[in-house]
Formats: C-alpha cells, sequence, structure tokens
C-alpha cells in the first residue's frame, strides 16, 4: 500500500470516529420533552430568562413565570433553577418552572403527570373532601384537603380564588380526572430551605419566628421552612401555667435555637434565653436579712414556694410555718395565691435558691429573742451591781477595824 493510500485510510478513520463522537455526545445530551435539569440564569432581559443548560445552545424561559404578585422577578441572575424541557421553538430552547395557566393540551398535563412539571391552577371552590380547581385554562381538577397544605386548614375560605402551584398526582380518564397537589410542591420547597438552613443554622443562635400553634406543653415555631418546639418551661424565669396567657398564633417572636437534631427533625428554642436572669442581681436586691412581700405560687408537702419578683422564687420550709407548731402541711398555714411578707434567710446564687422565712414569725421569735436577752442583761447587770455594794461594806469594815 502506497504512502497516500495510507494517509487517505487514516484521515478516514478519524472522520469517522469524530463522526462517531459526535453524534455519541450529541446522543448524550439530546433533551426529551419533560426532561428535569438544574439549569444557571445567564441573563434576564424584556420577557424571558436566558439559561445556561451545559448543553450546545442555550436555553429561555418565559419571566412571567418567576414574578411575583408585585410583578417583581423573584430570581436573580447566576442564581440556579429547576426546570422542565418543552422542546423546540424556533430553534430555541424552551423551559418552564411549571405549566402556566394557558390552554394546554391533554398531552402536556399527561407529561406533566409523567414528569412532575408543576401546574399552575385557580381554586374555584369548595367541594365534597377538598377543593375543585381549574388548570390549564378550563380543564377542572380536584385537589384533598389534606393535598392544599401543610397542615390542616382552620378557614378553607383562605384558598378560594388563590392560584398555586400544583402536581398532578393522579390521571385518569384520559386526562378527564385529575387529583392534584399542592402540599407536594410545599414540601420540596420546604426540603431545599432545609438544606440550605443545615449550613447556616447554629445552636446558640438568636433568630426571628412565627408562633404557628399553641399546646399544652409549649408553642411551635416556624422559622422559614423549619419548624420547632418552644417548650412552656423555655417561655421565662417565671412558672407559666397557660401557654396562651404569654403566646398567641401568629405572634412574631425572637428565640435563640436551644437543641438541633437534624436526624430526627428536631428542634427546640427558648424564649427565656432572650430574656435578662432576674438572678444576675438577686444578691444586691434580696440581701439576707431583709424582708420582702411575695406572693404564694405553689404548695408541696415539703414547703411554700413564694414569687417576689418575676423569675425569682424561694421557699419556706414547712418546719418555719407553724411558728413553732409541728404542721402536716403547708396549707394548714398559707395557700395559693396569698400575699405574704417574707424574711430572705439565705442566698445561694449558683444553685438558684432562697430560703426564706414568714417575716411575722421571724419578728416574733427575734422578739422572744430580744425580750430573753434584755432580761439577761437586766439580770446580769442586778447582780454586779448588788455585789458592789457589798463589796463596798467589806471594804469599809475592814478600814474601821484596821482604826
Amino acid at each position: 500500500m502506497s504512502t497516500n493510500d495510507e494517509k487517505e485510510e487514516l484521515e478516514s478513520a478519524e472522520e469517522s470516529f469524530a463522526d462517531l463522537f459526535e453524534k455519541s455526545f450529541s446522543a448524550q445530551t439530546r433533551l426529551e420533552p419533560g426532561q428535569k435539569i438544574d439549569a444557571k440564569i445567564m441573563k434576564i432581559s424584556g420577557d424571558w430568562i436566558f439559561l445556561d443548560t451545559g448543553r450546545k445552545g442555550e436555553g429561555v424561559l418565559e419571566k412571567k413565570e418567576l414574578l411575583n404578585a408585585d410583578g417583581e422577578v423573584t430570581v436573580k441572575e447566576g442564581e440556579t433553577i429547576t426546570t422542565w424541557f418543552l422542546g423546540m421553538v424556533n430553534n430555541e430552547l424552551r423551559f418552564t418552572t411549571k405549566l402556566g395557566s394557558g390552554a394546554a393540551g391533554k398531552s402536556q398535563l399527561e407529561d406533566a403527570w409523567r414528569n412532575g412539571i408543576p401546574v399552575d391552577g385557580h381554586v374555584e371552590k369548595e367541594v365534597k373532601g377538598g377543593f375543585e380547581v381549574k388548570i390549564s385554562g378550563s380543564t377542572r381538577a380536584f385537589c384533598p384537603y389534606s393535598q392544599i397544605a401543610m397542615r390542616r386548614l382552620d378557614n378553607a375560605a383562605d384558598v378560594i380564588g388563590k392560584h398555586l402551584s400544583f402536581r398532578i398526582t393522579e390521571y385518569g380518564e384520559n386526562g378527564r380526572n385529575l387529583v392534584l397537589s399542592h402540599r407536594a410542591i410545599l414540601e420540596e420547597e420546604a426540603a431545599k430551605q432545609k438544606e440550605a438552613q443545615k449550613e447556616i443554622l447554629k445552636e446558640g443562635m438568636t433568630v426571628r419566628g412565627t408562633i404557628t400553634s399553641i399546646r399544652d406543653f409549649g408553642a411551635f415555631v416556624s422559622i422559614g421552612s423549619i419548624e420547632g418546639l418552644l417548650p412552656i418551661s423555655e417561655l421565662g424565669w417565671t412558672r407559666v401555667k397557660d401557654v396562651s396567657e404569654v403566646l398567641s398564633v401568629g405572634q412574631n417572636v425572637e428565640v435563640v435555637v436551644k437543641q438541633i437534631d437534624w436526624e430526627h427533625d428536631r428542634i427546640s428554642f427558648s424564649l427565656k434565653d432572650t430574656l435578662a436572669d432576674p438572678w444576675d442581681n438577686v444578691a444586691a436586691n434580696y440581701p439576707e436579712g431583709s424582708f420582702h412581700g411575695g406572693q404564694v405560687a405553689r404548695l408541696a408537702q415539703f414547703g411554700a414556694f413564694v414569687t417576689l419578683a418575676s423569675g425569682i422564687d424561694g421557699l419556706i420550709h414547712i418546719s418555719k410555718l407553724g411558728a413553732g407548731k409541728r404542721i402536716n402541711h403547708p396549707r394548714e398555714v398559707l395557700k395559693e395565691g396569698e400575699t405574704v411578707e417574707v424574711k430572705i434567710e439565705s442566698v445561694d446564687r449558683e444553685n438558684r435558691r432562697l430560703s426564706l422565712s414568714l417575716a411575722e414569725v421571724s419578728r416574733a421569735v427575734e422578739e422572744e429573742e430580744r425580750t430573753i436577752e434584755d432580761f439577761r442583761r437586766s439580770s446580769a447587770e442586778s447582780a454586779t451591781k448588788t455585789m458592789g455594794t457589798l463589796g463596798d461594806l467589806l471594804k469599809a469594815k475592814l478600814e474601821k477595824t484596821k482604826k
């Protein structure tokens, strides 16, 4: 074989390999309608958003899909979004984040069902078991109560007339029987936000949240897509019996992240940790031996707890309640809610304990002790005076004898 023949054969082989490679690459990158991809926003201009899909040629997306109620764009250049490929239109790769409210054929709705493409819907009215929703202009669909929100709605009228995004969860009777879920969209968004929150949310951080529900044991607080528990014991430095007396649903609060357990999706908050600790100045405000007014907060077998100020409780031991007499329970002397005057017997700042006694009893004891002390002192002085007179007599008699 001549040199020229070898050269032509080599070039032919290279061309064949190049063709095969190009075909293989094209096959790998060819998009199918309904295919889901993450695309980077290259430019926002006019009515269109231009996308970098990581493939040959840029994609386009209608800007109106990403406008909020005020007509403002909700994304920015450089951001990555999730899209679905619709097909080629005028040699452009067309994408969507959801099927709009305009007319859409049954094939598009079926593609949306098969590929999980969100669809826009208008909640028309409440029907048995849920809501009637109109999608793609005139197509009627059904959304069960359990799929309209993350939690049960208190008032169904809150969603009537709203435009929401849905997933088609059931496609039957050639598109005549459609079941939707708005909850699926919310859960996906919550999952994304949760992943983002994992990177920034740390124990000890102070965050702002909203009270979503109230229970006997505390309240649930939402911070974005994450919800956690604010236990009743963390509402404040004072003892709280009824959460609803302190908080209300919809109230905005500032709380400290107390504990995070991502594995079990449990987060706890503290409102108490955002407040000044009343025990910081307890020694100065309640020195030993001082008298103060308080309210009987709770009676126990071993004594009575008295609230002196918000977050400052002390204990009167049962042994100091009977005025010297033995009693079986503090209720024989006091009752809850009663206002009393107490004396500070001792202060234990480290263990947050105040030992108290009833002021009336303490004063009686002190008065008795003063009376006894006065009697003893008087007796001693009298004895001393008497002995002094006798000494004088003896001295005078001795001097007389010497004479």
